[in-house]
């Protein structure tokens, strides 16, 4: 049983050789052969090169190396991909040492003035080693009875500040405006002036009671971030409050923190990748997003945010809405089906005008659109916000363009005139 690797490398060398001293020193290798490096020993542990593809080179390179400097090597600078098929018996159902195997040391060799990894496939053997999401996106629909159409979400507004009481008075009035989903923003975890410990139960107190008057529910994303038996307890009160659902800026708490977090909570888990530009956004450099995406979900969350169509950040609409897609599809190649799919959430200058050309990006209705100013902001308030948005994928559904459906909804057409001019 092996995980294959695919890497974007830049290097003035030959790239086969660059491939094989990845291979080398991902595995059982170092620069000279070494006591006790037996035959036996590398059949059995070796990483393999599969193939390299060479691609077009470059004149000037993407990073510096005093390696290459040193030895006086210069230019072209030659682009391939690479694969890589590691043995799993050498990482075993470790989670961090595959995120080591898989990179590790790679972006600091010498030989290379640029090296991505941008993917990762295994089996569903393999996979089976690891958590599963505990809802996903079947289990988050079952939970807010939510069916044939996105979840539609918001963020809490400010992102800092407010007191508990005054989240909770917010979160009061989204709920009663109709959302599926409230998000606390990255950068509000547990500050002094709303800690945890006294948020989640008044916040809780006014969801309760809608849920009781309504019999809808909303699912809470409180943010947890924190080290990792802070976050197990804030989970445990979040459950103990009656929630749903806890938030980690995954980037910041790291694998091995989220797998604990896991496997001591049946809360979603919803994943914020706030930090994933330092790790992608340079092409030749760091972890593409389908690389990314399958260490974490290794890990067990059940949402995923992949930013947003035509938003703030600096994403490609073809990249956001690869990203989309591919927390749909089955970890594993060999899967039998889609139980471990994850759900894809977008944010960043969301609104009713973006959500047409998201929908066509997904494919679906499996995606969770959370809309901060594209709620709170509408002219007529949080609730005209929230039915814009139905009055969108209503629009969506019935093969209509939004224009045409907002003749006859008052809420769509105010959306439309407000965000769209």
């Amino acid at each position: 049983m092996r995980i294959e690797a695919h890497y974007l490398i830049e290097t003035p060398l030959e790239p086969e050789k660059v491939a094989a001293i990845m291979a080398g020193e991902q595995s059982s290798g170092t620069f000279v052969r070494v006591a006790g490096e037996t035959d036996e020993l590398r059949e059995r542990a070796a990483a393999e090169v599969l193939s390299v593809e060479e691609l077009e080179p470059v004149a000037q390179p993407s990073l510096a190396s005093a390696y290459l400097e040193r030895k006086g090597i210069a230019g072209p600078y030659r682009r391939a991909k690479v694969k890589i098929a590691f043995p799993t018996a050498n990482i075993g159902a470790n989670l961090p040492t595959l995120a080591a195997t898989l990179a590790g040391n790679l972006y600091d060799l010498g030989e290379v003035t640029g090296l991505r990894l941008t993917d990762v496939a295994l089996s569903e053997a393999y996979r089976a080693r690891f958590e599963r999401p505990r809802l996903g996106v079947d289990g988050t629909r079952r939970r807010l009875n939510v069916e044939d159409r996105p979840f539609f979400g918001t963020i809490i507004k400010p992102n800092v500040g407010m007191r508990a009481s005054e989240i909770a008075d917010l979160v009061g009035l989204l709920c009663e405006a109709g959302v599926d989903l409230i998000k606390d923003d990255e950068v509000c975890a547990d500050p002094d002036h709303a800690p945890l410990a006294e948020r989640v139960p008044v916040v809780m107190r006014k969801v309760r009671a809608y849920r009781e008057a309504s019999g809808r529910d909303v699912m809470v994303a409180f943010n947890i971030t924190d080290e990792t038996d802070a976050m197990r307890r804030h989970a445990e009160l979040v459950e103990r409050e009656g929630g749903a659902c806890v938030m980690a800026s995954l980037n910041w708490c790291g694998l091995s923190a989220l797998q604990s977090l896991r496997r001591a909570t049946p809360l979603a888990l919803h994943g914020h990748r706030n930090g994933f530009g330092a790790f992608a956004r340079h092409p030749a450099l760091g972890i593409g997003f389908d690389a990314y995406q399958a260490l974490y979900r290794l890990a067990g969350i059940d949402h995923l945010h992949v930013h947003g169509i035509g938003g703030k950040f600096s994403d490609s609409a073809e990249e956001v809405a690869s990203a989309a897609r591919r927390c749909l599809k089955p970890l594993a190649a060999d899967a039998v089906d889609d139980a471990d799919a994850v759900l894809p959430v977008f944010s960043s200058g969301q609104w009713a005008g973006t959500l047409p050309v998201t929908h066509r990006a997904v494919g679906s209705a499996d995606f969770m659109f959370l809309a901060g100013g594209g709620i709170l902001a509408h002219p007529d308030g949080p609730a005209a916000g929230v039915k814009g948005l139905r009055q969108a994928y209503e629009a969506i559904a019935s093969g209509l363009s939004l224009g045409e459906a907002a003749r006859d909804r008052p809420e769509l057409r105010r959306a439309l005139g407000f965000f769209g001019g």
